[in-house]
């Protein structure tokens, strides 16, 4: 800890871009994902949470650093230690999952079904109207992406952290004594509950969008200056901690709100019904009276317009250095409007055709940002990374079309392996790639941080 606090100007470099890359991060996912499964895990609370921490804040702000401390970002390492075809087709289809297809679309969805359809009567139109505003905003934010550290990391993203807090905090003093065992019906088990926290993680997708925040962290920390690469690790550090704090702290206070406040188990029960989104609902206008409402549309809208922003321009950077036929402005204006269009499916919809996806992107995401820290320092064969690589890859596929497609007979099949009662199959057959991939002759190290070519780039 020692390191984090050396000196003021290190940690003021580190808070700022802590706060802009946790206005990024924190978003839809963020917000309705603890509440509903601190209810869903009733007595199970602490299991459950700190899966969800490991996989929604650990792996997040693990694969973050390790984006910053890469020269080249993780197309390169991806290029050197797999391939550059797999390379490619991997972070083109993560870009577009947190992107337009998956993330961005949710972020509206969930401020308009949270923040503003209580305020509106029942109108079909109301989502495209709504929709047609926000995208409008957010893409005016995106286009000026010089200012985003102003905009976004010294005023949106300490506005709606702090109304988060206050929820949180208020509601803690209210439902804290209500007991969980007779708020929710649940099926977790002590066994069961951390692998089901760490699964609901992957729902944030904040570890997929930390390998695309990585090189806004880069960007972000090229504008300061930094006298030594002593000081650039330092400032890292600091942004892992100031954000790993962040999630952590508001996670922990939603999950609990969730796990405490009362839903009839009718309501818990009805498919079209999002608990969380009803959990933050209905707290507020408890908590907070007539003005709860409006307290939480400004908080909610907020946190999610930070996180389209950070998406639409990250999404952009990387298809204009990746295919530069068009501009970052061309393909900031085309991802806008394909999140708008996605976005009127409503949010039920999105959620139920990402997690398929989710389950396969998630394990590969953590076997190569696995590869990409530790090969620094052990020597792996490039032959034994890309067969652990595809065995993460054809685990994580199977499971997830298995369980998608419900076919009883694969999933019984797939049972065989470890942990998968836990959605973690794909744990075992990558540890044996991995100690295949110590043995087997044809080795390679991954290049140390040069800090020289980050400052001069």
């Amino acid at each position: 800890m020692k390191g984090l606090f050396l000196e003021g100007g290190q940690m003021k470099k580190g808070v700022l871009t802590g706060l802009l890359l946790f206005g990024f991060f924190f978003g839809a996912g963020n917000l309705i994902f603890p509440p509903s499964l601190g209810y869903q895990s009733a007595e199970q609370f602490w299991p459950a949470v700190i899966g969800f921490i490991v996989s929604g804040v650990g792996l997040a702000i693990g694969t973050l650093l390790i984006g910053t401390v890469i020269n080249g970002g993780f197309k390169k390492e991806l290029d050197e230690k797999i391939h550059p075809i797999f390379s490619l087709a991997f972070l083109v289809v993560l870009y577009l999952s947190i992107g337009p297809f998956f993330a961005i679309p949710r972020t509206a969805t969930v401020s308009y079904n949270i923040g503003v359809a209580p305020f509106l009567p029942d109108s079909n139109s109301g989502l495209l109207i709504y929709a047609a505003i926000y995208f409008a905003v957010a893409f005016f934010l995106a286009y000026n992406r010089s200012s985003l550290l102003s905009s976004i990391g010294k005023i949106l993203t300490p506005i709606f952290a702090g109304l988060i807090l206050i929820l949180v905090v208020v509601g803690a003093f209210k439902y804290g004594q209500t007991s969980p065992e007779l708020v929710g019906q649940t099926t977790l088990t002590a066994s069961t509950a951390f692998g089901n926290g760490f699964v609901e993680g992957y729902n944030t997708l904040d570890a997929l969008a930390a390998v695309a925040f990585s090189v806004v962290a880069v960007n972000t920390l090229k504008e300061f200056h930094f006298n030594s690469k002593k000081e650039y690790m330092h400032t890292i550090m600091s942004v892992g901690f100031v954000t790993a704090i962040g999630f952590s702290v508001l996670y922990i206070g939603l999950a609990f709100l969730g796990n405490h406040f009362n839903v009839a188990s009718a309501l818990a029960q009805d498919s079209t019904l999002n608990v969380g989104s009803y959990v933050l609902t209905m707290a507020s206008r408890e908590l907070f009276g007539t003005f709860g409402q409006a307290f939480l549309a400004v908080m909610v809208v907020i946190t999610c317009l930070t996180t389209t922003v950070g998406l639409i321009v990250s999404v952009g950077e990387f298809f204009e250095e990746t295919f530069p036929r068009f501009s970052y402005k061309v393909y900031a204006t085309v991802f806008t409007f394909i999140g708008f269009g996605v976005a009127t499916l409503g949010l039920q919809t999105i959620i139920a055709f990402s997690l398929p996806v989710l389950m396969i992107l998630y394990p590969i995401t953590v076997v190569i940002a696995f590869f990409v820290l530790v090969n620094k320092k052990v020597t792996f064969s490039k032959s034994g990374m890309q067969l652990t690589v595809a065995l993460t890859t054809i685990i994580s596929t199977v499971s997830s079309v298995a369980s998608a497609l419900k076919l009883e007979g694969l999933v019984k099949a797939l049972e065989i392996l470890p942990l998968q009662s836990l959605s973690l199959g794909w744990m075992g057959p990558a540890l044996i790639g991995i100690l295949i991939a110590l043995i087997l002759p044809d080795k390679i190290k991954g290049e140390a941080f040069d800090f020289e070519a980050f400052q001069t780039k």
